[in-house]
């Protein structure tokens, strides 16, 4: 029998995960949470040990969640709301950011495929400076301090015969910037966080991990810079829907338990392959590209009011 295990690219879903299987000890993770804004909570998960890192599956380092109900409705003042509490927070874990650098903006994932099209999308709006102060020097935008910024889109592996990771490596052994932000669709375990939660980490990320598809990792490790992540949820395994529907039949009626049993040790995988995605994920993943793009555009402005 094959065990059904749940993805998630979330780490707050994987301290959930970790809570419920291990009576709740969480050795070796610091977890803090707020709330930035009303509706909007902060949650702030520190994996400080190789240990804690193998229960959760997830990389040492820094995970910041923002969860917003609202993200979904088509509210200007509010997405500008929270780009300007995204900013703030990937100012928080990109290095030394008050000091000039050259960043690279990566935009993961297949255009072609809506769902998937949350990087290529959120790159497209932003604001790319280092080829015009390659040519005319920061005084072309008449401030004294400015980021040199490129965006680059590597489409995916099917289309291009090349690995994302093999073909960023080429960049930045070309441009040598000093950091690499990357933009990527995630999965989620709950359809609550979808299209509502943003991740940002300092780990990097492993594209296609989410969904089985598992690529080479962009890391500091695999890069040589720093690489700063920053997702949404855009899919949910089909599985875990399934699952969350029986395990609400087995809290109210004796059968459910059984075809929830039945269900999680079931070696078919049909269902388990398929991941569903929201009806109107075309309008939502283009309104969270803009969300995205003006945040990361506002944490990389170094003339903006402190």
């Amino acid at each position: 029998m094959q065990n059904f295990q749940v993805r998630t690219d979330l780490a707050l879903e994987a301290t959930e995960s970790v809570r419920k299987n291990e009576a709740g000890r969480l050795s070796g993770i610091d977890i803090e949470e707020y709330d930035a804004m009303e509706d909007v909570h902060i949650s702030k998960v520190v994996i400080l040990s190789k240990n804690a890192a193998k229960s959760m599956g997830k990389p040492m380092g820094t995970y910041i969640t923002l969860e917003a109900p609202d993200l979904q409705e088509s509210d200007e003042d509010y997405h500008r709301e929270i780009s300007k509490e995204l900013a703030k927070q990937l100012r928080g874990v990109l290095p030394d950011i008050n000091e000039e650098k050259s960043v690279l903006v990566v935009g993961l994932g297949n255009r072609d495929v809506t769902a998937d099209s949350l990087g290529p999308c959120t790159v497209d709006n932003v604001y790319v400076t280092r080829h015009i102060i390659k040519e005319y020097g920061r005084q072309a935008y008449h401030v004294s301090k400015i980021h040199q910024i490129s965006a680059l889109v590597p489409g995916v592996m099917a289309k291009t015969g090349m690995e994302t990771s093999e073909i960023i490596k080429g960049v930045i052994k070309e441009t040598k910037p000093d950091i690499v932000i990357v933009i990527d669709a995630l999965a989620a375990r709950s359809t609550k966080r979808l299209n509502r939660t943003i991740q940002i980490t300092d780990t990097g990320i492993h594209p296609g991990s989410g969904v089985g598809n598992h690529r080479n990792a962009l890391t500091k490790e695999s890069l040589g810079v720093p690489v700063i992540a920053i997702g949404i949820p855009m899919v949910v395994d089909a599985g875990t829907i399934v699952t969350d529907a029986l395990e609400k039949l087995s809290r109210e009626h004796a059968d459910g338990k059984s075809s929830l049993d039945y269900f999680r040790n079931s070696a078919d995988t049909q269902l388990h392959n398929m991941y569903v995605t929201a009806k109107n994920i075309d309008e939502t993943s283009k309104r969270l590209s803009f969300t995205l793009s003006e945040a990361i555009n506002i944490a990389l402005d170094m003339e903006q009011e402190e």
